[in-house]
């Protein structure tokens, strides 16, 4: 069974840094360089200069890497951040508008150390996710200069009973130690609860329910995955070390119940030209009942949020030429599924990455071209194709992958196709840190 731990948090000092909402960030993977620009110039001890350092003139390969190890080091010294004196879990709420929509939500759940697991058969954590090469690289490189967790990963547990939260509902009656509101209108607040004294059969229940089960990693395959590389590595040269603090990895745990959102991510294709997208047009019948549809249908069933649900293997449909609803017929493309679990055949964006190899050539090779483009925005994806200047040739517009499809893939041990599923909204990065150290 998982391991989940309170721990000695590093946090930003306010009388030292003022405002909390001008040093926290998004995390790293989210940001764009635009957005990065934005987050230097906003505060001198922003966290994106530890979670996202930037090269500057005349470095060296990994010179971006040490300098925000030296920044780490510096703003330890001079007060910028302090290490709580107790072991703690730190509640954390989320109170947000669904985008697109005058729906909110509250989702709430706890950061806390996991103790990392192999991804393999047996493992308390499970994975659904397939990473890349480069951004593993780079969490690595940071993480060995700087041995701390910057940006925390995501993991969905399942407590049928209701007991996490009760206990998180009742934390939130408290004074927060950390209130923002950032600039999508999400409303984030901390709270800590000590290991020890009157709030420590809290945190040992949050604790018992999480790590009664395995443990989905929702957010942050690289993060974790660099962080079994670099555990193994330290392994190697302090193994006489017990219970090291680089066995953990900081984490935020959701309850699977919800209530989560995730954002469906539309694919757009390139590459295709006249011939091939007619062959595509022409063949789609072979899979899908086709039925043709009105760009204001189209984004009134796919735009956020979406009118359906994922799963039921429907999807819209865009050319310069019109627009359809597609149908699958589950039963034509049962020869070309996967050799793998039936909730990874059942996906939608399983079916679509079928569809598109069979019907325009786009496989693996065609993906790492680039010959696919993706966005969160239905009316994004048609106005790229209606632009008939930047080689978009079709939109595909999906439904977003639903959280209990997730879970039943990475307990069946497949992965998904790379951009299947977008939590919303991300954990802030920088209202805790998780040295590695007791």
């Amino acid at each position: 069974m998982p391991e989940v731990r309170p721990f000695r948090a590093l946090r930003y000092e306010s009388e030292v840094i003022g405002d909390l909402a001008a040093v926290v960030s998004p995390p790293y993977d989210v940001i764009s360089p635009t957005e990065a620009a934005a987050l230097f110039a906003r505060h001198p001890k922003n966290v994106v200069r530890l979670d996202l350092p930037v090269g500057e003139q005349g470095d060296g390969p990994d010179d971006r890497y040490r300098r925000a190890a030296r920044t780490f080091a510096a703003w330890r010294s001079d007060g910028t951040f302090h290490k709580d004196p107790r072991p703690s879990l730190y509640v954390y709420e989320q109170a947000y508008p669904v985008p697109g929509s005058n729906v909110e939500h509250v989702q709430r759940g706890f950061f806390g150390r996991l103790r990392l697991e192999p991804l393999e058969a047996g493992s308390g954590v499970l994975a659904h996710e397939r990473t890349l090469s480069a951004p593993r690289e780079d969490r690595y490189k940071l993480l060995r200069a700087t041995g701390v967790n910057t940006s925390p990963v995501v993991g969905l547990y399942a407590d049928p009973g209701g007991t996490t939260a009760a206990i998180l509902e009742a934390a939130t009656r408290g004074q927060p130690i950390a209130d923002i509101t950032d600039a999508d209108g999400v409303h984030h607040r901390m709270w800590s609860l000590a290991a020890e004294g009157v709030e420590a059969a809290q945190v040992e229940a949050l604790v018992a329910a999480a790590g009664a089960g395995p443990i989905t990693i929702a957010d942050g395959h690289h993060r974790y995955e660099t962080a079994l590389r670099y555990r193994d590595e330290r392994r190697m040269s302090r193994s006489c070390e017990e219970d090291p603090a680089f066995d953990y990895i900081l984490m935020l745990f959701l309850d699977v119940a919800g209530p989560l959102t995730i954002l469906a991510t539309h694919r757009v294709v390139g590459g295709l030209g006249e011939a091939g997208l007619a062959e595509l047009v022409a063949g789609l019948g072979s899979l899908f009942d086709v039925q043709p549809a009105e760009r204001a249908e189209l984004i009134a069933a796919y735009g956020t949020p979406p009118a359906g649900t994922g799963g039921r293997g429907r999807f819209g449909l865009w050319t310069r030429a019109g627009g359809s609803i597609l149908t699958a017929r589950r039963p034509a493309f049962e020869a070309f599924l996967p050799a793998a679990g039936s909730a990874l055949r059942r996906l939608d964006v399983t079916l679509l990455q079928v569809a598109l190899e069979r019907l325009a050539g786009i496989d693996q090779a065609a993906l790492a071209a680039g010959r696919i483009a993706y966005t969160k925005s239905a009316e994004e994806a048609l106005d790229w194709v209606d632009d008939a200047t930047n080689g978009a040739d079709l939109a595909v517009l999906l439904e977003p992958t639903p959280v209990t499809s997730i879970v039943e893939v990475a307990r069946e041990g497949d992965v998904m196709p790379q951009k299947s599923t977008f939590f919303y909204p991300k954990p802030l990065t920088g209202l805790v840190l998780n040295p590695h150290e007791w």
